[in-house]
């Protein structure tokens, strides 16, 4: 088995993101693999339904931001570089795919809370990372 050259860690910017990026950074250290991490901001849609539009713009430009300045400090004990940070607007598990194949990513690695019962029927971006990533993926169990 050969070592991974390319690894990215996807972080949702809770508490339990350091869990994740503590485990990727391990692999790639022990691999010499590159680093990357990627955070997704879910697009926000109208406010209200009907003929009332409401013009998000500017809040999804400020999530952006925020996310792009707590993923920076997330990141900064790990010496990820600014390239190889990613905020993305998006649906998480696509934009996850997306990128892994984008950047010939070889293992992906994203946290899991291993919920059970509903949560687990309603989904989970783990899974569906899993499901649809055409590479390795590693689910870190995050302590809660």
């Amino acid at each position: 088995m050969s070592n991974y050259t390319h690894i990215l860690a996807g972080v949702d910017l809770s508490d339990e993101s350091q869990q994740v990026l503590q485990r990727a950074k391990a692999m790639a250290s022990a691999s010499g693999a590159k680093l990357s991490v990627v955070h997704i901001v879910e697009p926000l849609t109208f406010a209200y339904g009907g003929d009332i539009p409401v013009d998000l713009s500017e809040i999804q430009e400020q999530l952006h931001k925020q996310a792009t300045e707590q993923l920076s400090t997330l990141t900064q004990p790990f010496d990820i570089s600014d390239q190889d940070r990613h905020v993305l607007v998006g649906q998480p598990i696509s934009e996850i795919h997306d990128l892994a194949e984008n950047l010939n990513v070889d293992l992906i690695v994203v946290g899991s809370h291993g919920r059970k019962g509903l949560a687990l029927l309603l989904g989970s971006t783990a899974n569906g990372v899993l499901h649809g990533a055409k590479t390795d993926v590693l689910a870190v169990r995050v302590k809660d």
